[in-house]
């Protein structure tokens, strides 16, 4: 029997019952990416030997009487995380021999989960683009047409979840990192609330790992169910034991409701500074159809959703201030020069993202003071609704493109070239106030490219849009494997 697209649910269960045992499913694993990663090139870097160790330790264990989570189920690591004894490069070639002493607090939960990792998974220079490529490991291609992408700047994780290269991955999530390789490859992911999961060890070479709450950024599971990430998000939520750990645990509260007719869902497919492309916004439509027919109440406008363009404005100018920190100061020099040279007028997205990259930080704090109020505008909303139903981006996969200046790239939605970046703002909805958000796949474009959508939740109830995608899984058929 091939194990290699069953969910980690099922082969926790199958090892449980004596069915498989993990040298097997580690073994097929392994054949499957010698066999076809190297048109895919997901798993940048190989752990075999060890995978194959742990493997063995994990059916010694079970044979004594053991159980956890995850115990002998194959996974993989965005590149970013830590390892000890594996290479964090970030995909910066001056990082390349760069090695930690430590894993990641995540990656240490994994293993105390008893998981087996394959390997890391591969991400785009400095974590910064819509996909995945470098200068080190090269370029990753979708599993579903090897000419685009497969997203960024989780994409190797899910390019391989879709290519059946383990059963699940953790990535991370600043700009839709988590989500948008998943709408990309037709598989989950869960951008966890802000500040949910700890972060310790996901840090760019050679920074030290040390416990730092970020802003807007988040890590987070990945997998082929959506059941499948309530389970791995059970093994990484939770303070950082060095910090918020030493005084209190988490404990999730329940999702509002377990039948889907109880569910009061506001679908969203339209927003003010970006056009919806037409696959997308029919997949958006198959989630609202399905809500329907399962009885939920669904509504498509309300005076309570917070204004989208200036949350987009807000979320930009949050994201691009803090990415220019590092920055050389003669680079930053010329940000300054450019900056000043705007117009006022000039109130586009583009300028927007500009003046943030040389914000002071009274400026930084005013902007902050903004997210607030949106974030209260959240609270408000959904005291009436219980979700969110909104694209990821407004497209399909797109066709690779490195051109080094990604300000020169453009996106085309339905035949109409738009900024490369401004495919972010669907993305920064409930990344700016720090909103829990599940992509689910929603079926494929006309061309047979995947196509997601997000479900949005209130803070800190993660497990209510986790629900509902467990719910439309059953109504839209799920994961299906690349063609």
């Amino acid at each position: 029997m091939e194990w290699i697209f069953r969910t980690a649910e099922e082969l926790v269960a199958a090892l449980r019952a004596g069915e498989v045992n993990s040298v097997e499913l580690i073994d097929e694993a392994i054949a499957r990416i010698e066999r076809e990663d190297k048109v895919i090139n997901a798993i940048c870097v190989q752990d075999f030997d060890r995978a194959r160790a742990a493997a063995r330790d994990a059916d010694e264990a079970r044979a004594r009487g053991e159980d956890r989570p995850l115990l002998g189920v194959p996974v993989t690591v965005k590149e970013s995380y830590n390892m000890a004894g594996l290479p964090t490069t970030w995909g910066m070639p001056q990082h390349r021999d760069y090695v930690p002493a430590e894993d990641a607090v995540q990656v240490s939960r994994l293993k105390a989960a008893g998981a087996v990792v394959l390997g890391k998974t591969n991400v785009p220079l400095g974590l910064q683009d819509i996909q995945s490529f470098n200068e080190i490991y090269g370029t990753t291609n979708n599993p579903w047409d090897h000419g685009r992408t497969s997203g960024g700047s989780s994409g190797g994780s899910a390019a391989a979840l879709a290519s059946g290269f383990g059963a699940l991955s953790i990535g991370s999530d600043l700009a839709g990192s988590l989500r948008t390789p998943a709408h990309f490859c037709g598989v989950y992911a869960h951008k966890p609330t802000l500040g949910l999961a700890a972060t310790r060890g996901m840090v760019a070479p050679p920074a030290p790992p040390w416990p730092i709450d970020l802003d807007l950024a988040v890590v987070g599971p990945m997998a082929r169910s959506a059941r499948d990430l309530t389970l791995l998000l059970d093994v990484m939520a939770g303070p950082d034991p060095l910090t918020h750990g030493m005084a209190y645990d988490v404990k999730l509260p329940p999702a509002r409701h377990e039948r889907m007719s109880d569910f009061r869902v506001l679908v969203v497919d339209e927003h003010p500074l970006i056009p919806t492309g037409s696959a997308v916004r029919a997949g958006v439509n198959r989630v609202a159809d399905a809500l329907v027919d399962g009885g939920a109440r669904v509504e498509r406008r309300t005076p309570l959703l917070p204004d989208l363009a200036e949350g987009a404005l807000i979320y930009m100018q949050l994201l691009f201030s803090g990415s220019v920190a590092r920055f050389p100061v003669d680079a930053y020099e010329e940000l300054r020069t450019r900056a000043a040279g705007l117009s006022p007028d000039d109130q586009s997205l583009d300028a927007a993202q500009l003046r943030a990259m040389v914000f002071s930080h009274r400026d930084w704090i005013e902007t902050n003071n903004r997210r607030e109020i949106h974030r209260q505008g959240w609270r408000q909303l959904f005291t009436e609704f219980d979700v969110v139903v909104c694209p990821i981006t407004p497209t399909p996969a797109f066709p690779h493109d490195h051109n080094p200046n990604p300000l020169e790239r453009r996106i085309d939605i339905d035949g109409v070239d738009y900024p490369y970046f401004n495919q972010l703002v669907w993305a920064g909805i409930p990344t700016m106030p720090g909103l829990p958000a599940t992509a689910i796949p929603t079926g494929h474009s006309p061309t047979g490219l995947p196509v997601g959508a997000q479900l949005i939740g209130p803070l800190f109830e993660d497990r209510t849009p986790l629900r509902l995608a467990e719910l439309l899984e059953q109504n839209l058929g799920g994961f299906q494997p690349p063609r």
